[in-house]
């Protein structure tokens, strides 16, 4: 005899975020798991309909711009799927879900996926020069002076400086690995044990900033690192370092980076900037050594259902009364003792 589904409710804004998120097979693993109507999507908990379904809901699966779920519209829920960064935001008081049990996975390492090898991509070009030289290239039209070339140039023996030991800063000294490059790491809960078990050097930010051709942004928004790449830290950039930042904007001090750019002397690669987008007379817009790409590093297009594979394989570990891959602490500010807190949206997580 089959025994009884979990019964399940999926909440996201808009609705149409569930097809983007769930390819048909991963629809099909949630509905063979949980006792789950796909079609229907909860964008609001204020209407008849949506309470009820609410009121017998033992699993909420949930993602972007969903209503946040007071505790008592749920009085049976026994867990959150979140195909997004941080479960606890569709979530009123996260704390008194925990209290009564309620346990939560995301899918934030499957996100990590498409931010790291935005990054890899983007370090590799950066050490080749590639954006200069494409200018140089359109504006005289020949090839280059080779006996002229830098010869800080390639991705042979250069140094790049990873802050934030987050899971897409762990998965991108992943992805270095194959390279013959040197990765020294700031973070502050790394260790030299732990970084040498990562294959890398661990040195103070002041330190990390000075030895980068390259350093990548990968600390989580708190307040202690709001503003954390400051004037003083730029400065102490090698002449035609590149910056990289895909964490949040606001870990950078907008101003110190303007005039070290307006300078020449560093170039940067913005993926994320503070506001989103930047403000339309921002020089950020028009200086020639700054790249600005809007916020695309995270899962995009076929990317998404990356998330939804993930959250159908916790749906069915839940089912069998296993214990999450990928849980998410609702009493510890959202994050996994080995990640970083993010905002949320369908950039990075």
């Amino acid at each position: 005899m089959k025994t009884q589904q979990p019964r399940a409710v999926l909440a996201f804004g808009p609705a149409s975020l569930v097809g983007r998120i769930f390819s048909h097979e991963a629809a099909g693993r949630l509905a063979a798991a949980l006792d789950v109507d796909v079609d229907q999507v909860l964008t609001e908990v204020a209407s008849g309909p949506a309470r009820r379904l609410l009121a017998s809901a033992e699993v909420l699966i949930a993602g972007w711009g969903a209503p946040e779920i007071p505790v008592e519209l749920a009085p049976r829920l026994r867990a959150v799927l979140y195909a997004g960064g941080v479960a606890r935001t569709c979530l009123t008081d996260p704390g008194a879900h925990a209290a009564r049990g309620v346990v939560a996975s995301n899918a934030r390492a499957a996100n990590a996926v498409p931010v790291a090898e935005y990054t890899l991509a983007t370090i590799l070009l950066a050490n080749k020069g590639a954006r200069a030289a494409e200018r140089e290239f359109r504006a005289h039209r020949r090839l280059p002076d080779r006996e002229r070339e830098p010869t800080r140039l390639g991705n042979y023996r250069r140094t790049v400086g990873i802050v934030g030991a987050s899971q897409v800063g762990r998965r991108v000294i992943e992805l270095l690995r194959p390279f013959d490059l040197d990765v020294v790491v700031h973070s502050p809960e790394l260790t030299p044990q732990s970084a040498a078990a990562l294959g890398v050097r661990c040195a103070t930010l002041d330190e990390v900033a000075a030895q980068s051709d390259v350093l990548s942004l990968h600390q989580p928004l708190l307040p202690e690192t709001v503003g954390q790449i400051d004037a003083r830290v730029l400065a102490l950039l090698p002449d035609g370092a590149t910056l990289i930042n895909t964490a949040r904007g606001a870990v950078v001090d907008e101003p110190a980076l303007l005039a070290e750019l307006r300078t020449g002397r560093i170039d940067a690669v913005l993926d994320v900037t503070a506001p989103e987008p930047p403000v339309p007379d921002s020089e950020l817009w028009d200086l020639p050594n700054v790249v600005l790409t809007p916020h695309i590093a995270g899962s995009a297009g076929g990317e998404l259902h990356r998330l939804g594979d993930l959250v159908a394989a916790e749906a069915e570990r839940f089912a069998q009364g296993l214990p999450f891959a990928h849980p998410e602490d609702l009493t510890d500010g959202g994050a996994p003792a080995a990640a970083a807190p993010a905002t949320e949206g369908p950039g990075h997580a």
